[in-house]
């Protein structure tokens, strides 16, 4: 019996599916840094423009895509 070569998969880098999200048009999002603490002397409105996903830097979509194979793993 003659076994078939086959491609091994590819990981999901589990730190990336974590903080990205690819929608389904394509585009690669992440979301606002500094939400974590010392909230008191931030600004309602700061505030609620962190909370907005952005799209992530040209330069850095490339990247984004090989550690995230499949799309977002979460």
């Amino acid at each position: 019996m003659a076994t078939k070569n086959k491609k091994m998969k590819l990981k999901t880098h589990r730190g990336a599916a974590k903080r990205f999200k690819i929608t389904s048009t394509g585009k690669v999002l992440r979301w606002h840094s500094g939400k974590r603490h010392l909230l008191g002397t931030k600004k309602p409105r700061r505030m609620r423009k962190l909370l907005n996903k952005v799209a992530v830097s040209p330069a850095d979509v490339k990247n984004v895509r090989l550690a995230l194979p499949y799309g977002a793993g979460l």
